[in-house]
């Protein structure tokens, strides 16, 4: 797909082009997705059924904005680890590719951008885009001083629930911090399943991570991280009242992550890394359940 847009530029400019959106991973979607499902499960919790379309469009571009700008800090931040670590030695900071200092541009850029499409809401999403924005920025920096920094991860990457209830309903209701713990909860999960693929290099460089905290207990944790997650959903379905097809969207759910705990039984790098890619699906399942749960409130 990249190949295809970039025949468009002319030649001298195309390698150049690649680096910045290789930067930005926009060769690798699944963690814009990863950052969509939840944003969509808060507008339309917050919206009791379809979202206003503006708001729906501020929060879904919002989304690969913020996830480009994270992928800009998150490998400056990194350019000293992802030269040690064998998936990531070819990133463009870490090949130098590109200097340190245009990734921080970029970040800056990307972040002023989204910036603009939060103005077009209301005063609290306003002031609660600050602090998403601090988010973002501090944790690529968590992995050299806390071994949880996927519980960091997992407050940047859900922070556009609070924000799309704000936008929605001008305030954040329990409902809203409800969701956003469930995403902690799946985005501890899905990072700590990531950081099983680069457990030894990251032991070697020195990072860490919550899969090199939880040792050879990670797949007892993961079920327990999985079965919190599972209850949160129930809570919330229970508190805003939600029909049979949630429920269902649940057991869905959860039947992929057994699937998931059972691809990474013997901790093979490449079935970690294929078990946190199936997220993708499992976050599509509870939004379609979610959707047709609204649709019979």
């Amino acid at each position: 797909m990249l190949d295809t847009l970039l025949r468009a530029l002319p030649a001298r400019w195309r390698d150049t082009a690649r680096d910045y959106l290789v930067l930005m991973r926009m060769d690798r979607p699944i963690g814009a997705l990863l950052l969509l499902w939840p944003t969509w499960w808060a507008l339309w919790l917050a919206a009791k059924g379809t979202p206003p379309l503006g708001i729906w469009l501020i929060f879904t571009v919002g989304v690969f904005l913020m996830r480009a700008a994270g992928c800009a800090i998150n490998d400056y931040a990194d350019r000293t680890l992802d030269p040690q670590v064998a998936r990531t030695a070819g990133r463009p900071i870490a090949c130098g590719r590109i200097a340190p200092r245009h990734a921080l541009r970029l970040f800056v850029a990307l972040l002023a951008l989204a910036f603009l499409l939060v103005l077009l809401t209301n005063r609290l999403t306003i002031e609660l885009s600050f602090a998403g924005a601090a988010l973002a920025a501090l944790y690529p920096f968590t992995k050299r001083w806390t071994s949880l920094p996927q519980v960091v991860l997992g407050a940047a990457f859900g922070w556009a629930i609070p924000m799309a209830f704000a936008a929605v309903q001008g305030t954040v209701p329990a409902l809203g911090w409800l969701l956003f713990l469930a995403n902690i909860l799946w985005s501890t999960i899905y990072d700590t399943e990531y950081a099983m693929v680069d457990r030894d290099d990251d032991i070697k460089a020195g990072a860490r991570s919550t899969a090199i905290l939880f040792g050879d207990a990670d797949l007892a944790i993961l079920g327990v991280l999985i079965a919190g997650f599972a209850l949160t959903l129930v809570m919330i379905g229970t508190r805003a009242a939600l029909a049979w097809p949630w429920y269902a969207g649940i057991a869905l759910a959860l039947a992929q992550f057994g699937w998931q705990l059972w691809m990474m039984r013997a901790r093979v790098p490449a079935q970690c890394l294929r078990a946190f890619r199936q997220n993708n699906w499992l976050g599509m399942t509870l939004w379609l359940g979610l959707v047709l749960a609204l649709a019979l409130h």
